[in-house]
């Protein structure tokens, strides 16, 4: 079953920031059509019924193309993806690779690889290890498309101009609004709610739009491709791949921040942030909603 669409009445916003990372800048005003979007993002079970339906491989149960990973071992290029494994202590935050594992066997169905929880454990899950090509087959089959970054903005913001859809804190009240990174990145995680990893859609509450997750638990695929700051000598142009391979030369724009967002390390649980990420990446904190037109 699909996710419920929420209808949206489109107008102008600023997008973008200049109080966090240099990415976020310029600040500028964007005017965005009518549109209806997904109130979650797409689960474990509704990724099930369209691979049982279809018959569709993620990028991440294929092996990898030798031409298009030169110099890359044999061993890195069976199926699989990356997976988050946190360190024993204190590490240097500027290497990313002492937490990010490549997996054999990782994928939709066994995020964290073989031997860890199914998605059949998880079904109310957002889905993850899903790379940017297969979020687009996804949204085809669904009869929907992925946000431009644009879109997913003005979604999260909800008619806001705050740091926060629900405020200028993070914990207002001390109320924790978003799952995000518990403890010391990256070695201790005392979890959001009880939940260490991905949690249930809808755990948390919903903006003024009544979307849920637009914040926080996993980050979510847009079609726009990204650049290091927002361009506005022109229009920035959908990245999309019809039903051709990923590319892992481009790189298209991730928002919303994920269950790994920690204030020290990566403060991107905001409608503003943006992050890039190569469209064949498949990992543990990657996700999708999708959009239609009105």
């Amino acid at each position: 079953m699909l996710t419920e669409l929420v209808e949206l009445p489109g107008g102008s916003f600023r997008m973008g920031s200049t109080q966090f990372y240099p990415e976020e800048a310029p600040s500028h005003t964007v005017q965005v059509a009518a549109f209806a979007v997904e109130r979650h993002p797409v689960t474990n079970a509704q990724f099930a019924e369209f691979v049982e339906e279809t018959g569709y491989r993620t990028v991440a149960e294929q092996p990898l193309d030798p031409a298009l990973y030169p110099g890359a071992a044999a061993a890195d290029l069976v199926p699989g993806g990356l997976v988050f494994r946190p360190t024993s202590g204190p590490v240097d935050l500027r290497d990313w690779r002492q937490w990010w594992m490549w997996t054999p066997g990782a994928c939709w169905r066994d995020p964290l690889g073989p031997g860890g929880p199914s998605w059949r454990e998880r079904p109310d899950h957002p889905v993850v290890q899903v790379a940017y090509p297969d979020a687009a087959a996804y949204a085809r089959w669904a009869g929907r498309r992925l946000p431009t970054e644009a879109e997913w903005e003005f979604a999260a913001r909800a008619g806001t101009t705050t740091t926060y859809p629900w405020g200028e804190e993070a914990r207002p009240g001390g109320r924790l609004m978003a799952n995000t990174w518990q403890g010391d990145f990256p070695y201790r995680n005392t979890g959001a709610l009880g939940w260490v990893g991905t949690s249930p859609v809808g755990t948390f509450p919903p903006n003024a739009f009544g979307l849920v997750d637009m914040i926080g638990n996993v980050w979510e695929w847009t079609t726009t491709r990204f650049w290091g700051h927002h361009r506005l000598d022109e229009p920035p142009k959908p990245c999309c791949t019809p039903g051709g391979p990923a590319d892992p030369t481009v790189h298209q724009a991730l928002k919303g921040g994920s269950y790994l967002c920690a204030p020290e390390y990566c403060h991107r649980y905001r409608p503003t942030a943006r992050s890039p990420q190569s469209q064949d990446s498949a990992t543990t904190h990657i996700g999708f909603r999708c959009v239609a037109d009105i």
